[in-house]
């Protein structure tokens, strides 16, 4: 994957990155403008699942003051604030059709109006696109416009799911207990055997994000190294068969009994 961000850091090419939740799309997207033109201009990351419908126009292209009730001041949007830098368009596969048609005269003109105006703002923006849905089955489907998929998809980057890399997956375990024991020698064994094992045959549907909160709940319950089978969640106990400490209420708070 970063042989592939390399060839394509320098150019002007719009990116989309595609793999499943959880697997670094956006630290992905952050690697292309860091070395290019652009890496000491604005980085602008929006999802646009998380917006609703009826705001998205204006958090995109921005508004000017009066345009609808509640705008009491005008706002530039997110294509102005990433003018000269990049903006990145999480989960673009969530935008609606409507949006979609206005994001794509952007794309084809180069030019921004906010909501109210009419006149046009130009922008210097590149595009950097990801979801975790297909967007050439969305396509197919009728809830994606095929001209926009082009538009966004000149070059495309695939994150592997975690499972597909599991010889990865001890590294990153080590590096993730480092934000939790910083102190601890490089040459120390943080991790049992076993439990390296049983991380590598875990399914991870919630891929590198699943693993930082699986390392941080073994790092909780660890109280002397190596972190062992038992300190991971119970699905790995109801996987393997093994024995995990339980939780029991003393006197209200939770209280570890070994």
């Amino acid at each position: 994957v970063y042989r592939i961000i390399a060839k394509v850091m320098n150019t002007e090419l719009a990116v989309l990155i595609e793999g499943e939740s959880g697997t670094g799309k956006e630290v992905t997207a952050e690697a292309p403008p860091a070395e290019s033109r652009r890496r000491n201009k604005a980085f602008v990351a929006i999802n646009c699942g998380a917006i609703p419908e009826n705001l998205l126009e204006s958090e995109l292209f921005g508004h000017v003051k009066g345009a609808f009730t509640g705008a009491h001041f005008s706002t530039i949007g997110s294509f102005g604030a990433a003018d000269g830098g990049t903006i990145f368009l999480d989960e673009i596969g969530e935008l609606p059709k409507a949006p979609q048609a206005k994001l794509l005269r952007v794309l084809e003109t180069g030019e921004i109006r906010r909501v109210g105006e009419n006149s046009s703002i130009k922008v210097d923006v590149r595009i950097i696109s990801a979801t975790h849905r297909h967007i050439e089955d969305m396509v197919q489907d009728g809830d994606f416009r095929e001209d926009l998929m082009f538009r966004i998809n000149p070059f495309e980057i695939q994150l592997p799911a975690l499972r597909e890399r599991t010889e990865d997956i001890p590294l990153l375990a080590e590096h993730i207990s480092r934000r939790f024991w910083p102190t601890i020698p490089m040459t120390h064994t943080v991790f049992a055997n076993e439990t390296i094992r049983a991380l590598k045959t875990h399914h991870w549907p919630g891929n590198v994000r699943e693993l930082a909160n699986v390392v941080e709940h073994a790092t909780i319950l660890c109280e002397q190294l190596p972190i062992k089978p038992e300190h991971l969640p119970r699905r790995f106990s109801e996987q393997s068969g093994s024995q995990q400490p339980q939780l029991r209420a003393v006197g209200g708070p939770m209280s570890l009994r070994e």
